[in-house]
């Protein structure tokens, strides 16, 4: 056994057995080396015929009660390890295996005395007083495990376990920063702790170092990647901080984890939304659906999927079937209203808009896209009214300024027009078509000199190829513009984003959708070949 020859050891002592039948030591050695082989059920055996031979032996009463118990015949398992207690009363380690075992039967409070009696028979066993920690806080009684968390490291400073658990005890209190201070000390004392990264990505999570939890689930997630509640939350903040790509990963994990979650197929579709692969995002709220067929959220999110395909009548089926179930739900009356826009039923866009508004008077888009819609119907008033509202629920809202300057132009409120367009480029400086029509409005009000020079802002902007970030900026406009309705503005936009940076594919491939949506199929099929060349994971939609 010492050399680890584990097969020639069960021979000698099966020989031995039958030289010695009624040597219990013999019994129990080979029980043990059967153990080590994965042979429980020829270690049971071994061990009832030591247990007979030797009834007062506590130690094999022992080693037969944690065995019953690796088999899960846990009640039988309990009563050798109570026998074991009777006959070493004075054994911690007996109180202690029996402890474990009644805890594995969610008897917390039977475990809590034999551990808390083990700790007192060997009080200067920092494991032990871990244990009773735990047990403590199982039972909700954190102080208490604090303390015995504490006993133990002041016996070992060095003790890993204490240090994860004393830090886990932290942050169920709520105490964040001394949470992540202790689980730093464990996952330093114990670099390959996944569950240690986890809890301390969870302290810098509460404490919004989102920066670094980021990095605290990735440790985790490396050393175990079916950890799956350090993949769950590694996806949401990647996904909050900008990076859909890398949530991408980790929600892809979580759905080979979990195949038959559907939160975890309808994360997966909004990262892979992001990354604009429409087919596979309308893939996973399809089974995220058919997992749970009720969810009006997850009819929603395949809506938004359908009218990013341009397919308004699926798109539209969807929502009312979503409404069916939240009939109160603004933001799904507000995808109606656009759906029914996108297929030129103005009244019926009109009324889902103030229906909307009516549920959610701050929903801003709501206010615009009815703005925009009255404007296109010809009743400038009520559209300007709208888009009033829109500014004063939501003040830095660019676009929003924009279009009511020019809406206020053609109805030759001409102050008013001026001074909606300078706060729309306050907000956005790099908006030329705010700069050209404030360029007009001065104009038409004899100011030659402030024309002029807004005019030569508007042509310096449109003729820019400067930074990728005022191409992102203004992609992610045009990108609004085109979710709220207002196509030929989201085209403006678009173009201007490609202009400003002719290599952005992002720019190409939006600019491709906002044209396919207005029926110009013949330049958006060159764009979204620009796009793909560009970059050739964008590729169009699907029809």
């Amino acid at each position: 056994m010492q050399r680890g020859d584990l097969g020639a050891a069960q021979t000698d002592f099966e020989q031995a057995i039958r030289l010695q039948p009624g040597a219990a030591e013999y019994q129990n050695a080979l029980a043990q080396v059967l153990l080590q082989r994965g042979d429980l059920d020829g270690a049971l055996t071994r061990l009832r015929v030591a247990t007979k031979l030797t009834p007062d032996d506590a130690q094999v009463h022992l080693y037969l009660g944690q065995t019953l118990a690796a088999k899960g015949t846990l009640d039988e398992g309990i009563a050798e390890m109570r026998e074991a207690a009777k006959l070493a009363p004075r054994d911690a380690e007996v109180h202690r295996q029996l402890a474990r075992t009644l805890s594995l039967e969610a008897k917390t409070d039977e475990a809590l005395v034999e551990m808390k009696l083990a700790a007192d028979l060997a009080p200067q066993r920092a494991d032990l007083h871990d244990e009773v920690g735990v047990l403590l806080a199982q039972k909700g009684q954190f102080a208490q495990a604090q303390g015995e968390f504490r006993k133990s490291l002041a016996i070992d400073p060095k003790y890993q376990p204490a240090m994860f658990h004393l830090g886990v005890a932290f942050l169920t209190s709520g105490d964040n920063d001394d949470a992540k201070q202790m689980l730093t000390e464990a996952t330093q004392a114990n670099p390959q702790d996944a569950l240690g990264f986890y809890y301390l990505g969870n302290a810098l999570e509460a404490k919004k170092d989102n920066a670094d939890a980021i990095r605290a689930y990735q440790h985790a997630t490396e050393i175990k990647p079916d950890l799956l509640l350090a993949q769950k939350h590694l996806g949401m903040l990647l996904q909050h901080s900008g990076d859909p790509e890398k949530a991408a990963v980790a929600f892809r994990k979580v759905v080979e984890l979990t195949p038959s979650d559907p939160d975890a197929h309808n994360n997966l579709g909004l990262v892979l939304m992001q990354l604009g692969q429409g087919p596979e995002a309308t893939k996973e709220f399809q089974e995220a659906l058919k997992l749970r067929p009720d969810d009006a959220a997850f009819r929603g999110n395949l809506a938004t999927m359908l009218l990013q395909k341009s397919d308004f009548g699926a798109a539209q089926d969807q929502l009312q079937q979503a409404l069916k179930r939240e009939p109160d739900n603004a933001s799904l009356h507000y995808d109606l209203a656009l759906a029914l826009k996108f297929q030129d039923n103005l009244p019926g866009a009109i009324a889902e808009f103030q229906r909307a508004i009516q549920l959610d008077p701050n929903l801003a888009d709501a206010y615009y896209s009815l703005g925009v819609t009255l404007w296109q119907k010809g009743d400038f008033p009520a559209a300007a009214e709208q888009l009033q509202h829109a500014v004063e629920v939501k003040p830095d809202y660019a676009e929003a300024y924009y279009t009511l300057g020019t809406v206020y132009k053609q109805l030759n409120k001409l102050p008013q027009a001026a001074q909606a367009l300078r706060e729309a480029i306050r907000l956005q400086p790099s908006f030329p078509g705010a700069h050209t029509t404030l360029a007009a409005v001065l104009r038409q009000q004899g100011d030659t000199a402030g024309a002029d020079a807004e005019s030569r802002m508007g042509e310096q902007l449109a003729k820019q190829k400067t930074s990728l970030q005022a191409a992102i900026f203004a992609t992610n406009s045009g990108n609004h513009l085109l979710n709220v309705g207002d196509i030929d503005g989201a085209i403006s936009q678009l173009r201007n984003a490609v202009k400003l940076s002719p290599n952005y594919a992002v720019a190409h491939y939006q600019l491709a959708v906002a044209l396919s949506r207005k029926g110009e199929r013949t330049e958006a099929a060159q764009e979204f070949q620009k796009a793909a060349e560009l970059d050739p994971r964008l590729k169009p939609p699907t029809p």
